[in-house]
């Protein structure tokens, strides 16, 4: 029997997710101070676990960690290369509390703890430590955002095995909070204007140095709303907003500037992954004809070789 995709409403998962957002960034944050830079940031992003969202492992002196946001624990566990192993309860009332003892667990196994303390990409962020605003957390909104990104994801791989050319891996950001995997022309692209919020312009623009048709899934975070699939290009070619894409319910949202797919609409297709499949392809098709991207030497048989 396919696995149903599960529900969401906003009113009772946005605490929520809120909370799982700005934790989240606290895990990528740990990357950002203490790994190597790569393109796009790259080296930052979280991604999907058996268990949830982890990043990669933090080598300090040889010594190996990682952590990962654990929605069927509802914890921050962190594993060491040494087999060590501790949990952090993500339901510890406020952000201030949660961020506090995240220190203090690694501290307390000797491993680096220093990392930014200011959230990126939120309007008026309030730091961590001193978000002491009581936060709800439902173990079942967690548990369900896990259940989407496993049927989720392996969509978008198979999407990804579609392409030969510079593609990323699928990852989660955790500034925006978007499962997502973009697809790269190999063509410069013009300077970003920036201006995203809490973030350095010069970091969008080394993400934004290429051509690129980006797709994703956003469940909300920081702000409440209905749970979509996105699709993007930048630069945006001319035509792009009036293309015809599939399935029916996608359609051009002129305030974001990217082509949305309601999750809903996914949810309750007789076939979703086939739903969702159609919207990336489709998408990415729009903005690839229109910018004239040589698609038969960067496109591939997503199949094994």
């Amino acid at each position: 029997m396919p696995q149903p995709w599960p529900a969401f409403d906003v009113a009772r998962d946005h605490p929520t997710l809120h909370l799982l957002h700005l934790a989240s960034q606290m895990l990528g944050k740990m990357r950002v101070a203490h790994s190597t830079w790569t393109n796009h940031g790259w080296n930052v992003t979280l991604h999907p676990v058996a268990e949830g969202l982890a990043i990669e492992p933090i080598v300090i002196n040889g010594l190996a960690f990682t952590l990962t946001l654990d929605l069927c624990r509802h914890a921050i566990v962190l594993s060491a290369a040494d087999g060590e192993r501790d949990i952090l309860p993500l339901d510890l009332g406020s952000v201030a509390a949660l961020h506090r003892n995240l220190i203090a667990m690694l501290d307390a196994h000797g491993f680096p703890s220093t990392f930014n303390g200011l959230p990126n990409e939120i309007e008026g962020a309030v730091p961590f430590a001193e978000d002491t605003a009581p936060r709800d957390y439902r173990p079942d909104t967690a548990e369900r955002l896990h259940a989407a990104l496993m049927l989720i994801e392996p969509v978008f791989e198979r999407f990804r095995a579609g392409f030969a050319g510079k593609c990323s891996p699928v990852h989660f950001f955790w500034g925006s909070f978007d499962l997502a995997v973009t697809r790269f022309s190999g063509n410069r692209a013009p300077t970003h204007p920036g201006g995203v919020p809490g973030l350095p312009d010069r970091i969008t623009h080394e993400a934004y140095s290429h051509e690129v048709s980006s797709a994703g899934f956003w469940p909300g975070g920081a702000i409440a709303a209905e749970p979509i699939f996105y699709s993007y290009a930048y630069p945006e070619p001319d035509g792009f907003r009036a293309r015809p894409v599939a399935p029916d319910a996608a359609l051009f949202d002129g305030q974001l500037g990217e082509f949305v797919l309601p999750y809903d609409a996914v949810r309750t297709a007789k076939h979703p992954e086939a739903a969702l499949m159609a919207f990336l392809e489709s998408t990415y098709a729009a903005a690839a004809d229109l910018a004239g991207w040589d698609r038969p030497s960067l496109e591939r048989d997503p199949v094994a070789p």
